[in-house]
């Protein structure tokens, strides 16, 4: 498996080779690497393939990811491989993790023992300090499933977590498939349905049914939309009922920020890109009131809008980044406006007429 993912990721491999490692018990370089796979502040391995590294006693606080390819009769154990991922870390921007089944081991969802009872009972009194209790591990060895023999790895010496600080892909549609180079062209998403049972469906589908619960009519999300003081407020809200950004970028493309990709895919609306965006709030001429500084100042911001997908330009500390901050101090630019308040309005302004323009 590792040799597999080591191929398929060749340039990432060749810029550190510990980009995939093989952790098992009988390994002794990938055991060596363990504490620096769950250490946020080490960038490498980012991929580990194991038999039992993801069960207990390991706090993967950031794992977004978790790959079945192995069948998995023990409910216990498939609990404690789910709730690796289930651990959420905000300060790593930690919310949700995605399951890649290939062994439909998924299907355990929907068995009545799922919900049933726990792995494990900490027994505390309301003096007791259980802020460490999801940390520990049971009692029980871990035995690797092919060996049968004990595993022993190191203690890590910090709790957080980052198994997904990688270095960012290029955007990629194509793949190999047994020394075939194949298209993606229709992907879909799996989720749990309230009745236990887990149900299939197209991203677009998807993407389309999470918004709607929300925002029933594009009316109604628009409407939030303009009057939202903060627009990725409503990006958070959308992704905490189900939308994968991420994912739709991949299938639409990078060049959309989150309000053209929901317009498109949840109410079938024509998206512009970032940069079209950004050049038709340059064309019309909006900002020509202003002085030299000001209209340089609000060039920048649309130009790092169109490159970044910048969706906080009413954070005041936006001014303090590359490339704005070149054009002159915090103080100097608010000053460019006219004062704080004048400010505010402008970059109001600014943000109507980039989601206004069609």
């Amino acid at each position: 498996m590792r040799k597999e993912l080591a191929n398929t990721n060749a340039d990432l491999v060749a810029t550190n080779s510990k980009y995939v490692m093989q952790i098992t018990g009988d390994n002794e370089e990938g055991k060596r690497q363990l504490d620096a796979f769950i250490n946020p502040s080490e960038r490498y391995p980012v991929i580990a393939t194991t038999s039992k590294l993801m069960t207990t006693g390991i706090d993967a606080q950031t794992c977004r990811l978790i790959v079945l390819d192995s069948n998995i009769g023990s409910m216990t154990e498939f609990k404690q491989i789910i709730g690796r991922g289930t651990r959420i870390n905000e300060d790593f921007d930690k919310f949700y993790f995605t399951i890649m089944d290939f062994r439909n081991v998924t299907a355990l969802f929907a068995d009545k023992a799922f919900d049933g009872d726990p792995v494990r009972i900490k027994e505390a009194s309301e003096h007791d300090d259980i802020s460490g209790a999801e940390n520990e591990a049971d009692d029980l060895p871990e035995v690797d499933s092919q060996t049968g023999e004990e595993v022993h790895f190191p203690q890590p010496e910090m709790p957080n977590v980052s198994i997904d600080d990688a270095p960012e892909r290029s955007e990629r549609r194509k793949v190999t498939i047994n020394g075939v180079e194949v298209v993606v062209i229709k992907e879909h998403v799996q989720y749990m349905g309230a009745d236990g049972k887990i149900i299939t469906e197209s991203l677009r589908d998807y993407t389309r049914k999470s918004v709607r619960s929300t925002y029933a009519s594009l009316d109604s999300f628009l409407r939030s939309w303009k009057q939202a003081d903060k627009k990725r407020a409503i990006v958070q809200e959308l992704e905490q009922h189900g939308v994968i950004f991420a994912a739709l970028n991949e299938e639409i493309g990078s060049a959309f920020d989150p309000f053209d990709l929901i317009c498109h895919v949840a109410y079938e609306q024509k998206p512009l890109t970032r940069k079209e965006r950004a050049e038709q709030v340059k064309k019309r001429d909006y900002f020509t009131k202003y002085g030299e500084l000001a209209r340089k100042v609000i060039d920048a911001l649309l130009d790092k809008y169109a490159d970044d997908g910048m969706l906080d330009l009413e954070n005041p500390a936006i001014i303090t980044l590359d490339p704005i901050k070149r054009l002159g101090t915090a103080p100097e630019i608010i000053r460019a406006f006219g004062g704080k308040p004048s400010y505010d309005a402008a970059i109001h302004e600014l943000t109507d007429k980039l989601y206004g323009a069609a």
